[in-house]
């Protein structure tokens, strides 16, 4: 993994990490999240309309990208109803770079270095040992650890699919400009027939998360679906799931959850990951 890459993913990161507390702090979480992901839309016709055509091979992982993402979106929700911004996320972001690297080496024939896969396995288990984390009532929150855990499996899924998908069809940004529209045109019509009354909410409570959550969310995506064309998938889930970090930080400063050590062990876990990471040799 360049240097460039690198970077870049971590930028992704605090993005990422941004818009969720976005969504998390919203008084009505699912006209938090539908504002952001609507918000994609003025994005992704922009990447449509300046990037190289998409190619055919990349259709069918688009169908199923699709599909994943709204799985990812409505299992956050529910996550986000039952646990705190810094249990929840963890456990989502951290099962995944497990999962992913998993099935990258048994059924994709991919090969990690020796420090490579050491450092993906202290980023996930740093991750996932927030999953002991107590609520701000000091109890355990068994609901919000099982939802997160399957955000977590929706995660791997789409990671896997988009970086094969934006491999397939030669270019990441197209690639991911017509997901957005695809996601949200399915997304419109789950709202329509779940809660129809977040349209007339949108505007009043929305409008800031529409774009500005919903710029920080496009484009830490798309950072995220071009590197997974310039590096092994299985390392840039892990790297991007350092957004912990700041999550966490957010959480504690701005929402102001509650921190104990468990909280900072696992962030200084995921930390010494990043940077083993970095200092893998190519």
């Amino acid at each position: 993994m360049t240097i460039t890459v690198f970077l870049a993913v971590i930028g992704a990161a605090v993005l990422h990490a941004a818009w969720n507390a976005l969504v998390k702090n919203g008084a009505d979480k699912l006209v938090s999240l539908t504002a952001v992901m609507f918000g994609h839309t003025p994005f992704a016709i922009v990447a449509i309309l300046v990037a190289p055509p998409l190619g055919a091979d990349a259709l069918p992982y688009l169908a199923a990208g699709i599909l994943l993402h709204l799985g990812y979106q409505l299992f956050l929700l529910y996550s986000y109803s039952a646990g705190d911004l810094t249990q929840v996320y963890p456990i989502a972001r951290g099962s995944a770079p497990l999962i992913v690297a998993f099935v990258s080496i048994t059924m994709l024939g991919v090969t990690l270095k020796g420090t490579e896969l050491l450092a993906v396995l202290i980023i996930g288990v740093g991750i996932v040992s927030l999953a002991l984390v107590r609520r701000a009532d000091g109890l355990r929150n068994g609901k919000a650890a099982v939802f997160a855990l399957i955000t977590g499996c929706f995660i791997a899924g789409y990671s896997i699919v988009d970086g094969m998908g934006a491999r397939a069809g030669g270019t990441s940004l197209a690639y991911f400009g017509w997901l957005a529209i695809g996601n949200n045109i399915a997304l419109v019509a789950i709202v329509a027939v779940r809660a129809p009354q977040t349209y007339g909410k949108l505007w009043q409570t929305g409008h800031k998360l529409f774009w500005i959550g919903g710029g920080a969310s496009f484009i830490a995506y798309a950072i995220v679906t071009w590197a997974f064309t310039q590096a092994p998938i299985a390392l840039v889930t892990a790297l991007r799931e350092t957004s912990i970090v700041f999550a966490l930080l957010i959480g504690v400063f701005f929402l102001k959850e509650r921190l104990d050590l468990m909280k900072v062990f696992s962030t200084m876990t995921v930390l010494i990951g990043a940077a083993l990471l970095r200092l893998a040799k190519p």
